[in-house]
């Protein structure tokens, strides 16, 4: 099952994606409605409400009082985070048995205004942000909501910046423009990207990558991504997985390199890696069997020492390589080294990336990576490893120790 988390800020058009989306054929979690039938009267939802807020805080009937509510949450965050602590678990409960009863091949979305602010980013596949200008929101409030311009801007203080919501977020829908445009561009995410996600993961199998060697500048978004997956990948496993760490050369700052974010998964031994295996296709990203191993460098030769387990994207509308590998092994420990170096030596940075333009304008023509990789080898053994090995003796470079501690499990 595709997992997806959507949000975005009061009035930004969220509920009209989550209504398209289960037009599309999407099973809509929708944490607004939960979060109304966990208070209903005789639930114990509302009965730890009222023991906090008071019996004044229901209408005649008897049912809550949402408008005298929001009068004194939005006005106070130490109140606000109370009514969460309540209703929060609850929703989740409520949104766990829901999504229970989904079959394998669904595409679940959870329609979750305050997703950012209760960080439950790592609990999907993709997180989907809708997105509008302050302005554009506060307008829309006053306007069509009958809102006053203080309730409309106190509500707004009250949930993540526009700024914290998009830097979590896989895709930013933006619907600063007509409702037909961003009804369009619900549709082309669902036909495009989650439709064939949804497929992949069903058959565990990666994504299509039909392109070449092609090299780009490095993206400042590279590295918090990174991140965020990693925090992903780290929660599929937990207990399993010792770190996750971001290499490779989009892990460089400044150094050109295909679009591709490559994952160093760190375990215990490869009878834990071939356990987590379904769990990583599970999370997103399939085994790919006739990938296991490192090619061997020259000072430690032996083919066993480099073995691992390789996985890849299942998304369509994100490359990412993971790299399976034995913590304290020599492919682990290249993989590391080999980073740092670039990252605190500029001109090895520019040495390599001169490697990749001219490598990559060989093979421009090839439909894979695969020759373009296999070409870089020789220089990876004979002018990095040299190189790189007098870096860590001449500054004292070591790897990170994961087995003595739980801490820092998601790498740099």
């Amino acid at each position: 099952m595709l997992k997806i988390g959507l949000t975005g800020g009061i009035a930004s058009g969220k509920s009209l994606v989550a209504s398209r989306l289960r037009e599309l054929g999407a099973v809509l979690v929708d944490a607004d409605v939960l979060a109304r039938e966990v208070v209903e009267p005789g639930t114990d939802g509302l009965a730890r409400i009222v023991e906090v807020f008071g019996p004044g805080i229901l209408d005649a009937q008897g049912k809550l009082d949402r408008p005298k509510l929001g009068g004194i949450v939005f006005q106070d965050p130490a109140q606000r985070e109370v009514l969460n602590g309540i209703v929060h678990p609850l929703v989740r409960q409520a949104a766990a048995a829901t999504i229970a009863g989904a079959g394998p091949g669904e595409i679940v979305v959870q329609d979750i205004p305050l997703l950012v602010e209760t960080g439950q980013g790592s609990n999907f596949h993709l997180v989907v942000v809708v997105d509008a200008p302050d302005d554009v929101r506060l307008e829309r409030m006053v306007q069509f909501r009958r809102m006053t311009t203080e309730d409309a801007l106190a509500r707004m203080a009250s949930q993540a910046t526009r700024e914290q919501r998009n830097a979590a977020a896989d895709v930013v829908l933006n619907n600063s423009g007509t409702r037909d445009e961003l009804l369009a561009a619900v549709d082309a995410l669902w036909e495009q990207r989650l439709v064939p996600f949804a497929e992949n993961l069903s058959r565990s199998t990666r994504a299509p990558r039909p392109a070449g060697p092609v090299l780009g500048a490095h993206q400042k978004d590279w590295i918090p991504l990174a991140g965020r997956l990693a925090e992903r990948i780290i929660a599929a496993a937990p207990e399993e997985i010792l770190s996750v760490d971001h290499i490779g050369s989009t892990s460089v700052p400044g150094l050109a390199a295909k679009d591709v974010i490559d994952l160093q998964v760190a375990v215990a031994d490869l009878e834990t890696a071939d356990r987590i295996g379904p769990v990583l296709a599970a999370a997103g990203y399939p085994a790919v069997p006739e990938v296991t191993r490192d090619t061997p460098k020259p000072s430690e030769p032996d083919p066993s020492l480099w073995q691992k387990r390789f996985h890849a994207n299942a998304d369509p509308g994100r490359a990412v390589n993971l790299h399976v590998r034995l913590a304290g092994s020599p492919g682990w420990r290249y993989a590391l080294m080999f980073r740092d170096w670039l990252r605190s030596d500029t001109a090895a940075a520019k040495l390599y990336e001169a490697q990749k333009l001219e490598l990559a304008a060989a093979f421009a023509g090839e439909s894979s990576t695969a020759s373009y990789a296999e070409a870089k080898e020789p220089w990876f053994t004979g002018v990095a490893w040299p190189r790189m090995e007098e870096w860590a003796t001449r500054t004292g470079w070591t790897p990170p120790s994961y087995m003595s501690s739980a801490q820092g499990k998601r790498g740099q």
